[in-house]
C-alpha cells in the first residue's frame, strides 16, 4: 500500500485498476484480496488505484529479500512516500519510509514498553527533585559549584530524552495512547519552567545564555560525565569553581509574588545573597514593592532558608 499519489508514484504504476473512491477500512480489506499494490492519497482520504504492479528502479540498493518488501523499500526510497506491506503468513505489518523499515506492533506490545518507560520517567523525575532540592540548599549557603549545576542539567536532559521516547509511543498508539499522553503531560509539568529559570540564574554576565539545547548532541556516555555536560552548557572553568545564583528560581517559589517583581529584585540587589540580606526597608526601595509586599517577600525568603536548613539536616 503506497500512502501517496504523487506523480513519481503514478509513474511507477502499471496495470491494475484506476479508482477514485473514499477510503474505508472495509474497502481496503476487499481490494487487498486482489494481487498487486494499492495507492492511497497522501491524506488517506481516497483510494486511487488497486491491483497495480509497481516497477521501481532495480538499481536502488535494498537489503530486503521478499518480493513485496523489496519493491516497497525501493518505491519508498525512489518517491519519498511511505509504503506499507502486510504479510499474512508472518502476521506482520511494516512501514518503509526514508530508507528505514519500521515494523508495526500491537497496542499491547507498545503499551507494555511505554508503561516501563513511564515508570522510569517517574524515578528520573524524583531524582531530579532531589538534586534540585540540594541545589537550593547550596544556593542559600552560597556554595554552588559548576558540578552541582551540571548534575541538575544532566537529569533534565535524561528526562527530556525519555519524554521523546514516550512521545513516539503516544504517536504510534493513536487513540489508544490518550491515557499515556495525560501521564506524560503530568510528569513533564514544570520542567520547561525549571530549565528557563536555571538559565536565567546562571547565565554568564556577558549575556550569553546557558545552552541547554546543546545537551541533546551528547552521546549517552558523555551525558553521564559532569565535565562534558558543563562544557556543553558553555562553562570552561573547573567543575569545583563556585558560581552564584541570581535568585530567579528561588523567588519563583514565593507564593503570590509575580515574576515581574522577581526580576526587579534581582536587578536591584544583583544576586540571591543580596536579596537574602536585604531588610524589609531595603526591599521597599524596589519599584512597586510596598510595605505589605516587602513583608511577604521577607517571610518567603525566611521560609526558603528554613527549608534549606531542614533539607541539610535531613
Amino acid at each position: 500500500m503506497v500512502l501517496g499519489d504523487t506523480p513519481e508514484v503514478i509513474a511507477l504504476c502499471t496495470g491494475g485498476f484506476v479508482l477514485d473512491v473514499a477510503y474505508t477500512p472495509t474497502a481496503l480489506r476487499e481490494l487487498a484480496k486482489m494481487d498487486g499494490g494499492i495507492v492511497i492519497t497522501s491524506d488517506l482520504s481516497r483510494i486511487v488505484r488497486a491491483g497495480v504492479h509497481l516497477m521501481p528502479d532495480p538499481q536502488l540498493e535494498t537489503v530486503e529479500t521478499g518480493t513485496r518488501h523489496r519493491t516497497a523499500d525501493r518505491v519508498s526510497r525512489q518517491t519519498g512516500v511511505p509504503v506499507a506491506t502486510v504479510s499474512a503468513s508472518m502476521s506482520t505489518i511494516a512501514i518503509f519510509i526514508d530508507g528505514v523499515r519500521r515494523p508495526l506492533e500491537t497496542s499491547e506490545q507498545v503499551l507494555s514498553r511505554a508503561n516501563q518507560a513511564v515508570q522510569t520517567l517517574e524515578r528520573y523525575r524524583e531524582r531530579l527533585w532531589q538534586v534540585t532540592g540540594r541545589l537550593s540548599v547550596l544556593e542559600v549557603e552560597d556554595q554552588v559549584t559548576i558540578k552541582d549545576l551540571a548534575v541538575v542539567a544532566q537529569r533534565l536532559e535524561m528526562i527530556r530524552r525519555l519524554q521523546s521516547e514516550i512521545e513516539a509511543y503516544v504517536l504510534e498508539l493513536g487513540t489508544d495512547g490518550r491515557l499515556l499522553a495525560l501521564q506524560l503531560s503530568e510528569l513533564g509539568a514544570g520542567l520547561d519552567e525549571l530549565t528557563e529559570l536555571l538559565a536565567m540564574d546562571y547565565s554568564p554576565a556577558d549575556g550569553v545564555g546557558l545552552d541547554f539545547a546543546a545537551l541533546g548532541t551528547l552521546t549517552t556516555s558523555r551525558l553521564l560525565e559532569p565535565g562534558e555536560v558543563a562544557r556543553a552548557l558553555g562553562f570552561t572553568a573547573h567543575l569545583d569553581n563556585r558560581i552564584g545564583a541570581r535568585g530567579y528560581r528561588q523567588l519563583a517559589q514565593i507564593n503570590r509574588l509575580p515574576a515581574a517583581y522577581g526580576m526587579r529584585l534581582v536587578e536591584h540587589f544583583g544576586n540571591l545573597q543580596g536579596i537574602f540580606g536585604a531588610t524589609t526597608v531595603e526591599l521597599q526601595e524596589v519599584e512597586g514593592v510596598g510595605e505589605s509586599r516587602a513583608r511577604l517577600i521577607r517571610e518567603g525568603l525566611t521560609r526558603l532558608a528554613e527549608s534549606a536548613y531542614t533539607e541539610r539536616l535531613g
